[in-house]
């Protein structure tokens, strides 16, 4: 959280109707801020650089690099961006590979209705209680 009151959003999917839809429901929040939406994987890793956001909403089939390389890219060279994958790839095998990239969340397309949202509080939670700890110098691996 870059002004320290929005979570500030990449959205990454080649289908533009979905990546819109998406966009629109995040616009509709005021603690999230769409900073750019992309087509492509390399696209998405330029744009991480560019932009430096928070979170990254990322599909698996994207065209000239595939989500999973994406996201190990971007923990490269933004190993504190969050990653939550929003694929239709239901395969849970993919999925422990998506999370071993280095993502923090996995939602289906098809639950993202009721999903998505807690994915993503779930996330500003951890990213809070991050900021949190580093203000006050405590390990929050000390508290339980």
């Amino acid at each position: 959280m870059h002004n320290g009151d929005t979570v500030r959003i990449l959205v990454v999917d080649d289908y533009e109707p979905w990546r819109r839809e998406i966009c629109s429901m995040l616009q509709r929040r005021p603690e999230f801020r769409v900073v750019a939406e992309v087509a492509d994987g390399l696209e998405a890793v330029q744009k991480t650089q560019e932009l430096k956001p928070d979170l990254i909403l990322l599909d698996i089939g994207l065209p000239r690099l595939n989500g999973i390389e994406v996201a190990k890219r971007i923990r490269q060279i933004a190993p504190n961006a969050g990653i939550i994958f929003l694929t239709l790839n239901s395969d849970k095998e993919t999925e422990q590979v998506a999370l071993s990239a280095g993502a923090r969340g996995y939602v289906l397309k098809t639950d993202a209705g009721r999903e998505l949202l807690p994915a993503l509080a779930r996330f500003l939670a951890v990213m809070l209680l991050s900021v949190l700890a580093r203000l006050t110098d405590v390990n929050l691996l000390d508290l339980t």
